[in-house]
């Protein structure tokens, strides 16, 4: 039987650290890419970071071939490609700065991914994200269910992690939801928030819960203030959940940057010209296979339309710096 084959665009610590849980949990075959270091050009990256990981194997019991490369040409094939390719926001860069920066490098990606994996589900993690998915999307040409960013899974990550160590529970017995964009833009939903089916807002007070909503937000920042660099584990693994949802067609519900046009009243009757927003989203083996709606309460919905409308500037942004992506 052929393996579900998963290449991952950028060796970087999400990259790499996206190759580890895949190739842990013996998910398919990693091809994991990068570009070549002009200043030591005598470096591989990607392939010394794929050899590490193939040496884990007999310790980690796993079968996964895993391969480094500089040559796009090793990604054909693919069932799914996670872009992480990108640069961080350095001290004095603008909004638009990045954007202009991020949009290049995730363009030049996406034009090797149609070329050599048009069949692919792609997954971007790039940031700032709602960007760089509407980019992927505009450049592969891909059908919308097969393009979506990672931020909810992460976001509600977090959020069911702070929630548990709260409470004092195991973080298996928490189910939660989060909707909009990452960070400030999340859109939070206690209701709908329960451990072991009991709703949160009967365990814990609004004051505890608006605590744990704050550091889910924040919880990149709190990380770079402790580290001095972005995370990598969490959001890797929220990647890696969506990846598996696709190559075992799980059909399972997960937030992610999806297309969405009536949906949560993105854009209603703007037949192609809706926008990537974090919403619960159905993964299976076509990728987006349906976005699961439900009923807002009116705070909600101000929230969630505040998100949509900061995900419109941003995209906003994209097409006035790139016309051609309009």
């Amino acid at each position: 039987m052929r393996r579900p084959k998963i290449s991952i665009i950028g060796a970087g610590n999400v990259g790499a650290t996206c190759a580890h849980w895949a190739a842990a949990k013996e998910l398919g075959d990693i091809v994991l890419l990068d570009i070549q270091n002009k200043e030591k050009p005598e470096l591989h990256m990607p392939r010394g970071k794929a050899l590490d990981l193939a040496c884990c194997a007999p310790i980690e019991r796993f079968d996964s071939r895993v391969t480094g490369t500089f040559d796009y040409a090793d990604i054909a094939g693919s069932d799914v490609v996670v872009v992480t390719a990108g640069m961080p926001r350095k001290p004095g860069m603008s909004r638009d700065d990045l954007i202009q920066v991020n949009v290049n490098i995730v363009k030049n990606v996406c034009e090797q991914i149609r070329k050599h994996a048009p069949e692919s589900i792609v997954i971007v993690v790039s940031n700032p994200l709602d960007a760089m998915v509407y980019t992927a999307w505009k450049v592969t040409g891909f059908p919308s269910h097969r393009v979506m960013g990672q931020a909810g899974a992460l976001d509600v990550a977090r959020f069911r992690a702070f929630i548990a160590m709260e409470l004092g529970v195991s973080v298996e017995d928490i189910s939660a939801l989060l909707l909009g964009g990452h960070g400030d833009d999340m859109v939070p939903l206690p209701r709908l928030t329960s451990v072991h089916g009991i709703p949160l807002t009967s365990l814990m007070s609004a004051e505890k819960i608006t605590a744990c909503v704050e550091r889910a937000k924040v919880g990149g920042g709190e990380i770079v203030k402790l580290m001095g660099t972005s995370a990598y584990y969490a959001p890797a693994s929220g990647t890696i959940q969506m990846v598996e949802a696709i190559v075992k067609d799980k059909k399972r519900i997960i937030p992610s940057a999806a297309y969405c046009e009536n949906e949560f009243g993105v854009a209603p009757g703007a037949k192609g010209k809706g926008y990537f927003v974090g919403v619960p989203a159905l993964l299976g083996s076509k990728g987006v296979e349906r976005i699961v709606t439900f009923d807002m309460t009116p705070d909600e919905r101000k929230l969630m339309d505040e998100s949509i409308s900061h995900v419109k500037d941003l995209v906003g942004a994209v097409q006035k710096i790139f016309p051609d992506l309009a």
